[in-house]
């Protein structure tokens, strides 16, 4: 069942939510709504594609958590995507905090010790993500941070009806928001890309090397009906996939992106 892959993150994700409840600096949760046409990349064909998003952010005195929960659904029926849930975890600990003393230098704000989950329902695949968060000090930027990681496997493969397992791998991944306006209107370019190094699966077979670029261009559309900042965004998501899921397909796909904070 689909959704035993998912208890770990559901468990974690309910720990993030509460621990954020009581003693969380600053937290921010979100509904995002993606719609385009999104391609298998086993058949190669396209479908009107929506993902439901719901995502979370909270910083607390020794570090931070993020965590996303995607629900897609397609108009085709073809065993991918037909409803289907997949979700990320990540937890951070400031090296500066712990040390009471600044880990970082010139343009570097700070180091950070990450353990993530990735979880994938249908393809009852999890793999472990420890590695080095990097936050920056960039101009303009809300927040400029990159991360580079193990991508160990730990799927369930084949014989128990999932995606073949893999061997283990590295992942680099850069995540920013830049705010900006014009004239009264508020805007925000933001998003993240990775890159998520090449592998071979249970079979032999080469898990080609993917990049993953979802940026994002939103128009504050709560400011504009006189509404709480940042409380309710309307804009366009570009998810450019290099080698999706370690097939040789490559996509782009703009996508009509809203976003609702609670």
């Amino acid at each position: 069942m689909k959704f035993k892959k998912l208890l770990p993150l559901v468990t974690l994700t309910s720990i993030a939510l509460s621990s954020s409840a009581l003693a969380a600096n600053w937290s921010s949760t979100a509904l995002h709504v993606n719609n385009g046409d999104q391609k298998n990349p086993f058949t190669k064909q396209e479908s009107d594609t929506t993902v439901y998003s719901l995502q979370h952010a909270s910083g607390y005195d020794y570090g931070d958590n993020f965590f996303f929960i995607d629900y897609s659904k397609d108009d085709t029926t073809d065993g991918y995507q037909d409803s289907d849930f997949y979700g990320e975890w990540y937890s951070t600990l400031s090296l500066s905090a712990i040390s009471g003393e600044k880990v970082g230098a010139g343009a570097l704000l700070d180091v950070g010790l990450t353990g993530g989950i990735n979880v994938a329902g249908d393809a009852k695949m999890m793999k472990y993500l420890p590695g080095v968060k990097l936050s920056w000090d960039v101009p303009g930027f809300n927040f400029f941070q990159t991360l580079v990681t193990a991508y160990i496997d730990d799927s369930e493969g084949v014989a128990k009806g999932g995606a073949p397992i893999e061997t283990n791998s590295w992942m680099f991944d850069v995540a920013f928001e830049y705010p900006f306006t014009l004239g009264s209107q508020k805007f925000s370019f933001k998003g993240h890309a990775e890159y998520i190094a090449e592998r071979e699966d249970e079979f032999g077979n080469d898990v080609e090397a993917w990049i993953l670029a979802q940026p994002i261009l939103v128009w504050d559309m709560g400011h504009a009906l006189e509404m709480k900042e940042n409380t309710l965004l309307l804009g366009m998501e570009l998810q450019y996939w290099h080698n999706k899921l370690g097939t040789e397909v490559t996509e782009s796909v703009p996508q009509i992106h809203v976003e609702w904070t609670f």
